[in-house]
């Protein structure tokens, strides 16, 4: 048996769709590196979930915004009709800096810790894999 893609958008989708059908009400996969949550709520559908921010380095002052699975970058909400804000600007742990998309599904991508969100690392509509670093953050030291 070969292992399965979790990092691959269309796996996703499709086990999101399986799951919706089932009427499952989630998912967690759990393997060395990364972590895969799919919820399915009644109103809203599928919600997928990792980690959000880990740091850069032991004792370093930045951190690092990886994709939490595999899918299409966005820095703003397709439907948003704000200007994008230019870097560098301060952020709080809660703030949404960005989203990953796989299909009609976006996943927010939260800040995960306070500071100064200083570098965008990969262009918006770009396909990013599961862990690749999208933005640092430099951390109040």
């Amino acid at each position: 048996m070969s292992a399965i893609d979790f990092s691959n958008p269309a796996t996703i989708a499709f086990l999101t769709e399986a799951l919706t059908a089932a009427g499952v009400n989630g998912l967690e996969i759990s393997r060395p590196g990364g972590q895969l949550r799919i919820i399915v709520a009644a109103k809203s559908g599928a919600r997928i979930g990792s980690t959000e921010a880990t740091p850069r380095a032991p004792g370093s002052s930045m951190a690092v915004v990886k994709a939490p699975m595999a899918g299409r970058f966005c820095v703003e909400h397709p439907a948003a009709s704000a200007a994008p804000q230019d870097l560098p600007r301060s952020v709080s742990d809660a703030d949404i800096v960005g989203f990953v998309g796989v299909g009609h599904i976006l996943l927010p991508l939260r800040a995960g810790g306070s500071g100064v969100l200083t570098r965008q690392l990969a262009e918006p509509g770009a396909l990013v894999g599961f862990g690749d670093p999208l933005f640092e953050i430099e951390l109040p030291s």
